[in-house]
């Protein structure tokens, strides 16, 4: 496994390198800078980065990390002698593969590069599984369902019989009358699945199909049946109103 290491601390750095050379793994570089750590991923490609989070230059670790992400499919697992909410908050938001503590031992490394290595290996399978599905859906002469994976089966389900898709941390839940099914995606994928004339996001956790409103009240949508109630964000109130047929 080739690692990129990010710590503008000549002597840490050089510790880190020779730590993960014991470990087995192989360091293709050493930046100080969030900048050079950007540039660096589009020129080496390495399977992991671990990157500081107070750097020199003008863009933190996190920043710099957060342009990765955008632009890359290569884990960052953060190094830091910051505990602090604040700093916590902002990192999580890049949504990093681990978080090492200063001063660090060997064994803080080798479990954090072995999880994260396996968690990016496993969301790269799921995510193969994912583009399977919806490429099923996609060929079919038929557009009115969508195929998910429940119980290691593929599950067909009729647009009109979904009521609302919620979402839950790294997952989204499809709600019918009768089951709930949670898959490994996310909201703006599946937005751009679900039929626009039938569907309308009206949270940035909720999307629900228009027929089964049964009532609005004040901020929130009220469903037929089980009359679930689910909040209207207020980004999303007016584009609601543009897809009802008001009298």
């Amino acid at each position: 496994m080739n690692i990129l290491v990010v710590e503008d601390e000549s002597i840490v750095a050089k510790d880190i390198q020779v730590c993960l050379r014991k470990l087995g793994y192989e360091v293709i570089g050493i930046c100080s800078s969030g900048e050079d750590a950007i540039e660096k991923a589009l020129e080496m490609k390495p399977d992991l980065i671990m990157m500081d989070i107070m750097l020199k230059g003008e863009l933190s670790g996190i920043q710099a990390a957060a342009i990765i992400r955008e632009t890359h499919d290569i884990p960052v697992i953060f190094l830091t002698a910051y505990t602090d909410r604040d700093t916590v908050d902002k990192a999580k938001e890049t949504e990093p593969y681990g978080y090492i503590i200063k001063p660090f031992k060997e064994i803080d490394i080798q479990t954090a590069i072995e999880i994260a290595l396996y968690k990016h290996s496993r969301e790269k399978v799921v995510k193969k599984e994912r583009d399977f599905y919806y490429s099923l859906v996609e060929k079919q002469d038929s557009v009115d369902m969508i195929f998910v994976k429940a119980n290691q089966r593929l599950v067909k389900i009729k647009y009109e019989d979904i009521y609302f898709i919620e979402a839950l941390k790294d997952y989204v839940v499809i709600n019918t009358l009768e089951r709930r099914y949670t898959i490994h995606s996310t909201m703006k994928d599946i937005e751009r699945k679900m039929p626009e004339k039938s569907f309308v996001r009206v949270h940035r956790s909720f999307i629900i199909r228009l027929d089964k409103i049964k009532e609005i009240d004040h901020s929130n949508v009220v469903m037929d049946n089980d009359k679930k109630i689910i909040p209207v964000g207020g980004s999303y109130k007016d584009l609601l109103q543009e897809r009802l047929n008001l009298i």
